[in-house]
């Protein structure tokens, strides 16, 4: 080989040693690369945010700790959520002596209790890297926990513990986790959220799970006429529910809609759909796993592609209508309004997105 293509080579390396070699502690990685956490610092991030922790508390209601969570919108950007589950541990964490539970779950990246399946069964958040990305995006985060019927607190800064875990006294009527926290203006710039974003995100989670009762609230200045200051959610139908109110009065090609669920053997999830086909509609699908949003797709999404494809053509060959034979996913989907929503462990999400 000749030594010409050596010959450009610096003998020496520079300025790149192991002093050049960064170790971002704690959080710090969040707020250098927000992207990798929750896809940038756009208004579709600066909402993710909110989904977050809104998902770990339906987590607790479709594990069957919570009934109610309440969603607050206040001025200055302040979102809280509150359910009356069983409330972060608060007890010291055996692998960091001298830390609560809680500020483990609030300052550590992969740290919760949707690893194992101990804890939950079937859960959105899958990564631990949901309420700890909050905390590092937020300039002011407080989170209160009513447990074994104390009060605790603790508060937070850009991922930064401000002080040790507060016991606030006795609280006998309450229980469960409150998140509350403002967005970092140096992340998101002056970017505000969206009452009317947040309305839909609280009513849809409402009807992702039946045994759910979802209180919103906002400021009287951030109200309007289609976002009221206060509402309550609770949809005994589930998606059913969801998708006649989104027929309203239009005619569809059945005179009821497809809707139903099952459990799936061995406790291992459930799913839940609602189509119809209204007439003149240029159809719509909203697909989830474990009530997050998987707006690409899946699995889930092609299995129900696939089985009504087949049910069709069965039926057509059924009543004799030879032409059912050649129907394809295409034309059974076309002008259909869709939803489906499954529940099932250890699923396997593409981003934390």
């Amino acid at each position: 080989m000749s030594d010409d293509l050596f010959e450009n080579t610096p003998t020496s390396s520079g300025d790149y040693d192991a002093s050049s070699i960064e170790v971002l502690e704690g959080l710090e990685p969040v707020r250098r690369r927000p992207g990798m956490y929750i896809g940038g610092t756009d208004d579709r991030a600066l909402h993710h945010l909110v989904a977050e922790v809104l998902d770990n508390s339906m987590d607790e209601a479709v594990a069957g700790h919570a009934t109610r969570i309440e969603v607050r919108l206040d001025e200055g950007n302040r979102i809280t959520i509150a359910d009356n589950g069983r409330g972060m541990p608060v007890d010291e964490h055996p692998k960091f002596p001298g830390k609560s539970t809680l500020e483990v779950i609030l300052s550590t990246l992969h740290s919760g209790g949707k690893f194992s399946g101990k804890a939950y069964a079937t859960s959105g958040g899958l990564h631990g890297v949901g309420v700890s990305v909050v905390n590092a995006l937020s300039s002011d985060t407080r989170v209160e926990v009513a447990r074994d019927k104390q009060l605790y607190a603790q508060s937070f800064s850009k991922g930064q513990t401000l002080g040790p875990l507060e016991q606030l006294g006795p609280t006998p009527n309450r229980r469960g986790t409150t998140v509350s926290f403002v967005p970092d203006t140096e992340i998101f710039g002056d970017r505000q959220f969206s009452p009317k974003r947040l309305f839909k995100l609280a009513r849809s989670k409402a009807y992702l799970f039946a045994g759910v009762e979802i209180r919103w609230k906002c400021a009287e200045s951030l109200a309007s006429e289609d976002v009221p200051s206060e509402a309550v959610f609770k949809f005994p139908g589930g998606l059913a529910d969801h998708l006649a109110e989104q027929l309203g009065g239009r005619e569809c090609v059945t005179a009821q809609p497809f809707a139903g669920s099952q459990d799936f053997p061995d406790e291992a999830g459930r799913v839940e759909w609602a189509i119809a086909w209204p007439l003149y509609s240029d159809g719509s699908t909203s697909w989830y796993c474990n009530t997050v949003p998987t707006p690409d797709g899946g699995t889930h999404e092609q299995g129900l592609r696939g089985a009504l494809t087949k049910a069709l053509r069965a039926f057509g060959e059924l009543t004799g209508a030879k032409k059912a034979k050649d129907l394809t996913a295409d034309d059974v989907m076309a002008g259909a309004e869709v939803m489906l929503s499954v529940f099932i462990r250890d699923p396997q999400f593409q981003s934390q997105t």
